[in-house]
């Protein structure tokens, strides 16, 4: 999760985030450099005195300055595609997560073992533990297992919701009526800590989603006394 004065993305947890990033500080590199030479070149007319009372065009500096921005978004769109296909590509996935927005939480379904089913509300503040966040925690995690493949299917059922996960590099609007999916692959223990990020009213930042990646003996433990009981 962020932390005090973090200005930069969190630390990735899955790899389609660990592209984002790279992309992120790709696609930056390439703006300080166009931001550097743009600088330079509108200090420097401050301080030339070169006139030509006579030059009328320069084809020459024109296709310069035309091609080499064209070449220049090649550097960014490439990339830039190939990071969507990635981001799009469903591999076979070994659990398959519903969520459902509501006003103002989330419900979740795992349909693949025996649909086990709960909601999950924000803790409010005064029945909050000393080591729980504050508008972040809930009081029913979302339990998965890591180093496997997950998909996850997120609607809504009242106004439009976003399933968001910033560690994971996942967001999804939920649309009532209509099912969305991604998937995404969790390679750390921890618990990732998201919240609704669509303007879906006025207690959209009070909806959190809480992920905790535990082994794959652990989740089929969980899973296993969920259905006993």
């Amino acid at each position: 999760m962020s932390t005090w004065a973090n200005l930069g993305l969190q630390d990735s947890a899955s790899p389609l985030m660990e592209q984002l990033i790279f992309f992120h500080d790709h696609a930056l590199l390439i703006l300080v450099m166009i931001t550097v030479l743009v600088g330079y070149l509108m200090f420097m007319l401050f301080f030339n005195s070169y006139i030509n009372r006579f030059h009328l065009h320069g084809q020459l500096i024109e296709m310069i300055w035309t091609i080499l921005p064209a070449i220049i978004l090649l550097f960014i769109a490439l990339p830039s595609l190939r990071l969507l296909y990635l981001l799009d590509e469903i591999n076979e996935p070994s659990v398959t997560l519903k969520s459902i927005g509501h006003q103002w939480y989330w419900s979740y379904e795992y349909s693949d073992f025996n649909n086990i089913e709960f909601d999950s509300y924000m803790i409010p503040t005064n029945e909050l533990s000393t080591d729980g966040f504050r508008l972040l925690d809930v009081d029913n995690r979302v339990i998965l297992p890591m180093n496997s493949h997950i998909r996850i299917l997120v609607t809504a059922a009242d106004v439009i919701h976003s399933w968001t996960i910033p560690a994971l590099g996942v967001k999804v609007d939920g649309t009532p009526g209509r099912m969305n999916q991604t998937n995404f692959f969790i390679n750390r223990p921890g618990l990732f800590y998201g919240q609704c990020s669509e303007i879906c009213g006025a207690n959209d930042s009070f909806m959190p989603i809480v992920i905790e990646s535990v082994p794959v003996n652990y989740f089929i433990k969980w899973i296993s006394n969920n259905v006993n009981s």
